[in-house]
């Protein structure tokens, strides 16, 4: 996560206090332990998604607050998915219910937060979200797992010298065009 934009999550006084009593939680923090989409841990990816999801539902005055608490929530997991170790089921399909079992033991969650943490993998799980804000979500999460996965991919590619001078040729015939 970039500096800048890691601060500006910090320093949202609103947001911090919607989240504060779920990442002081110790099983929230376990989430710390586990890695989401490469380097990206399970609680950075839900950290980030939750303040995505706070700034676009609270601009379209849609319920923020449930799809801030819901998406800190929705990975609530605790395992590495990429390691069987004998769960049923695939990952992408079965986290979700598992994530809200999970937050369901620690928060008193409303029916809509509930929804939302079961249901944010659709289109990849046949249930649709019942709220604009579990669409939201669903949304946010898909952008996210695809900015984490690339900057590890663009700084992979980076590395090589050849792809360097690439880019560089690349960049150099558009601005020329």
């Amino acid at each position: 996560m970039k500096q800048q934009f890691k601060e500006e999550i910090d320093n949202n006084e609103e947001f911090q206090n919607l989240i504060q009593e779920l990442i002081t939680n110790n099983t929230v923090q376990q989430m710390k332990n586990y890695r989401q989409h490469y380097e990206t841990t399970c609680f950075d990816h839900c950290y980030v998604a939750s303040y995505y999801c706070y700034l676009i539902c609270k601009k379209y005055h849609l319920d923020y607050k449930s799809a801030t608490r819901a998406a800190m929530l929705h990975d609530l997991f605790l395992y590495d998915w990429r390691i069987k170790n004998g769960r049923k089921g695939f990952h992408a399909f079965t986290h979700g219910k598992l994530a809200c079992k999970n937050a369901c033991e620690l928060f008193d969650l409303n029916p809509k937060e509930k929804d939302i943490i079961t249901k944010h993998m659709w289109p990849v799980t046949p249930a649709l979200p019942k709220s604009a804000e579990g669409f939201i979500l669903t949304l946010v999460d898909k952008y996210c797992a695809i900015s984490e996965s690339l900057e590890v991919i663009k700084s992979q590619l980076f590395m090589k010298k050849a792809f360097r001078y690439a880019y560089l040729f690349l960049s150099l015939i558009i601005i020329k065009i």
